[in-house]
């Protein structure tokens, strides 16, 4: 671990501020605070609005806070200005720049109000060094936003942080910055709120996933890249509750298709199967897992004469293995893989004599579809160990998996949720090129595209046993 130097104001100091120093400093560097004289001591526009939304809602990290103590050191192997304006230093700079500026509170307040994401960009000594476009939720309030584009900020200046002072840190590809959104703050607030209002005066229910299956030979959208060829049929539900998040598994000469159940009067997800009869149809699936806090993400495999079950439950900040002590419809905890973290869609690939899981972790407010995370162990009921080089992406197009991973001609794929639109908005193929204890690398994310078989808008999940092939949408 590493010295570091954060540069700050004297005045205008913000919540994420703080929340960076917390983190930076649970990775185990040692901090020193300098603060640098006041540009000026106007207040942004954003400001005002927070001030508004604190009376409804949580504390934003961007909000105005009081001045971090000043801590002397020394040496230090490495500079972050929060400033924008420090200049040359003794030591490497990092610094963070948002729409081609260096102005953050500027561009997210910017993006914030226009309700999109935008790319942070980190710089050491000026060369962009690491990228980062957070998730953004179809909220209702700026505050929310502000959190996921500055949970994002911090995780990507603690990831290039880390890769600095670990030897391991690389240029990365320089392109044109993102095009800032036009007018100012107050008024794309306004319009923002207005927005906020009548799509909150017009909800009257949660959006209706479905689930769909389909008999194939030959090719299927992980080879074609497209949702053509034979057509889905639906899984059906009573119009009480909706299914997703789709797996298949195969025993005993049958196929099982277990997906996340959720009742519109709990909004607890659970986790149930259905049996293929010999019509080639699924039957109403059969809750056979529950627990007191939200299940989904059934992902299902053999192991050892075994069939485990590794299903999501980020909301109990645990990632639990079970074991079918009937299959399919009694399943025991068998072990705490990973405790005290809210990990999403944690995904098992079997490499190289090693078990690995990847999937996103929610951090603070931030979102949980864009910052992946890698785990690895020796044996599937551990010790789990986060890899070295987490997060390993803040991508809010690529970072969350959407089904199992695929082998296909010696190579290895993973679907990925697209959440650059809206939760459930899209799919790609992510190829692994390289993964060991130092470093986890993966291609560019190519998308699934539309087609006939499937005409609901938006992919969230492929999975494929056989010839049965499974895929989810929540448009």
């Amino acid at each position: 671990m590493g010295k570091i130097l954060l540069l700050t104001r004297e005045r205008n100091s913000r919540r994420w501020h703080a929340a960076l120093v917390e983190r930076l400093e649970a990775a185990g560097h040692e901090i020193s605070i300098s603060k640098l004289a006041e540009a000026g001591t106007g207040r942004h526009a954003l400001d005002r609005a927070l001030a508004v939304e604190r009376h409804f809602f949580n504390v934003s990290l961007a909000q105005l806070a009081a001045p971090m103590a000043p801590k002397s050191s020394d040496k230090h192997d490495l500079v972050i200005d929060l400033t924008g304006t420090a200049g040359a230093q003794d030591k490497p700079v990092l610094s963070l720049e948002i729409f081609g500026s260096g102005n953050v509170i500027d561009g997210i307040s910017r993006a914030a109000a226009a309700r999109q994401s935008a790319e942070f960009v980190a710089r050491l000594d000026g060369v962009a060094v690491g990228r980062a476009r957070p998730a953004i939720s179809n909220g209702l309030q700026v505050s929310r936003i502000l959190d996921e584009l500055l949970v994002g900020a911090i995780s990507l200046t603690v990831q290039v942080a880390n890769r600095f002072l670990d030897g391991t840190l690389k240029p990365a590809v320089e392109r044109p910055a993102d095009r800032a959104p036009c007018g100012g703050f107050l008024r794309a607030y306004l319009s923002f709120a207005a927005a906020a209002l009548f799509a909150r005066l017009g909800r009257k229910r949660a959006v209706h996933w479905q689930v769909a299956y389909r008999m194939i030979d030959g090719p299927g959208v992980a080879e074609t890249g497209r949702l053509d060829g034979e057509a889905y049929s639906i899984l059906a539900d009573d119009g009480e509750r909706f299914y997703a998040d789709p797996f298949v598994f195969e025993h005993d000469g049958r196929h099982y298709l277990f997906v996340e159940e959720l009742p519109y009067n709990t909004g607890k997800g659970v986790i149930s199967v259905s049996v293929l009869d010999d019509n080639d149809r699924f039957s109403l699936p059969q809750v056979v897992l529950e627990e007191p806090h939200h299940l989904s993400y059934p992902q299902i495999f053999a192991e050892n004469g075994e069939i485990y079950m590794i299903p999501e439950s980020g909301a109990a900040r645990e990632v639990v293995l079970y074991r079918a002590a009937r299959f399919p419809d009694r399943w025991e905890r068998q072990a705490v893989l990973i405790e005290g973290r809210n990990l999403n869609d944690m995904t098992l690939l079997r490499s190289e004599g090693a078990y690995w899981l990847f999937g996103t972790e929610k951090i603070g407010n931030g979102n949980p579809s864009d910052t992946m995370v890698v785990y690895r162990a020796p044996a599937l009921e551990g010790p789990w160990v986060p890899h070295p080089m987490n997060p390993i992406v803040i991508d809010e197009a690529g970072a969350r998996p959407g089904g199992a991973f695929i082998r296909r001609d010696g190579r290895i794929f993973l679907p990925v949720q697209d959440c650059s639109r809206i939760y459930g908005g899209g799919l790609g193929l992510m190829e692994l090129m390289r993964l060991d204890e130092t470093a986890v690398v993966f291609g560019s994310v190519v998308p699934i595209e539309g087609g006939p078989a499937w005409v609901r808008s938006g992919t969230h999940t492929l999975n494929r046993e056989g010839r049965l092939e499974v895929v989810d949408s929540c448009g």
